[in-house]
């Protein structure tokens, strides 16, 4: 199987001050292509953008853009923020990656919104940290817990305090995660108008992705982790992050297909049969995708996996009673989402990560009233990059932020 191949299917996979703008991606993370993410993807399509800079309560540099359109009417409306968060090993860029007519991004510019793009810690539009060396292994010491507690709060609350306006959320798989982690939190969710979830995840039980689940069966997780721990050699070549743009992040999907599973298909063994995405644009997907990860990010994901559990990192019980007081993680208390958000959830039924199983299971333990939008041909990759997402999706979206009228301000 060729690299670009290995690549493009794991790409698609599926918490502040108020800095300076500080338009400097990481050298060892910077893309093909240089220039800042308003420089690459939005400005030459002809939307307006500038780029901000976030600094979580930990200390990650994270890079935020806003999106708005160029049309005059528009910009004479007071129009509401909406941030989109992206899921695993991708970063901003993913909203952006299919025409104008067809990516999220620019349609909510197109219909008034005050758009704005999280990327994450570690990702190639995010700039590192205040203290720590990209290339430690105490900077890629966090899983999607620190991204829902301290990176998407963050991203919120200087869009809170900066539009004086609460926020609209929408998150895509990992996405959805760290959003439904966050929306337990009363901080954070006091700030939010509404959320839409694509692929919602909080139970992963019934993940029935065959290449996902020969790596949760191999414990590759566990094996990578310990190997960091105990050398600094290993730490140096990059363990404690995965980055598959790198040779031994081919070399080690390779060896997973290598006689142990049919990988001709690798994106539907990933992500369940898409039934529409757009193959013409694999290699301008690769200019952008992957991103990077961290190995405890994975771990934490395994975890969910084997436990059935919507909790914190698992430690072991020792180290459990010294991080939490208790043997095991505490979980994620989804009764603790306030009865009056509005909550609007799209799923599909060949989805092989966000099983309906699962997603059923997320649904009767929130306590809000939902809208949920049901796709029995849709897998993990349609919501994000179907060439008909804009007429099976993203339109019942948008009508359905425009039915809740004007955003609340403070």
């Amino acid at each position: 199987m060729s690299p670009l191949l290995l690549l493009l299917s794991l790409s698609l996979l599926p918490l502040s001050s108020f800095a300076a703008v500080n338009s400097a991606v990481a050298a060892l993370l910077r893309p093909s292509r240089g220039g800042s993410l308003c420089d690459q993807l939005i400005i030459p399509a002809g939307y307006l953008c500038s780029e901000h800079t976030v600094v979580t309560k930990d200390g990650y540099l994270l890079g935020l853009q806003r999106v708005s359109s160029p049309n005059s009417d528009t910009l004479k409306l007071r129009r509401r923020p909406v941030l989109l968060q992206h899921g695993l090993f991708m970063a901003g860029d993913a909203w952006f990656l299919n025409p104008n007519e067809q990516s999220l991004g620019f349609l909510l510019a197109d219909r008034g919104f005050d758009v704005w793009i999280a990327n994450v810690r570690g990702t190639r539009w995010s700039y590192g940290h205040v203290s720590l060396l990209e290339r430690s292994k105490a900077f890629w010491d966090w899983s999607w817990e620190e991204l829902a507690l301290y990176d998407l709060p963050a991203m919120i609350e200087y869009i809170y305090q900066l539009t004086n306006s609460k926020v609209f959320l929408v998150g895509h798989s990992q996405g959805t995660i760290m959003s439904l982690a966050t929306l337990t939190q009363p901080d954070t969710v006091n700030m939010i108008e509404a959320a839409a979830l694509l692929c919602p995840i909080s139970y992963l039980e019934h993940v029935n992705a065959p290449f996902v689940l020969r790596m949760v069966n191999m414990h590759l997780d566990k094996f990578f982790f310990k190997y960091c721990c105990f050398t600094q050699m290993i730490q140096a070549m990059g363990f404690h992050q995965l980055n598959f743009r790198s040779d031994k992040g081919v070399q080690l999907l390779d060896s997973l297909c290598d006689g142990h599973l049919d990988c001709d298909d690798l994106l539907a063994s990933i992500t369940g049969k898409n039934c529409c995405f757009n193959t013409s644009r694999v290699e301008y997907y690769l200019e952008y995708e992957p991103h990077p990860s961290s190995v405890k990010n994975i771990n934490h994901l395994f975890q969910m996996i084997r436990k059935g559990t919507f909790a914190k990192y698992d430690y072991g019980m020792l180290k459990n009673m010294r991080v939490y007081g208790l043997f095991k993680p505490p979980t994620f208390d989804l009764s603790l989402v306030p009865e009056s958000l509005p909550l609007w959830m799209a799923y599909g039924g060949n989805d092989a990560l966000a099983d309906v199983i699962d997603v059923q299971h997320t649904m009767r333990e929130l306590p809000c009233s939902k809208e949920v939008l049901y796709l029995d041909n849709y897998g993990h990759v349609d919501f994000l990059l179907s060439i008909t997402a804009k007429e099976d999706v993203y339109e019942h979206m948008i009508e359905f932020f425009n039915s809740l009228g004007k955003s609340s301000s403070f």
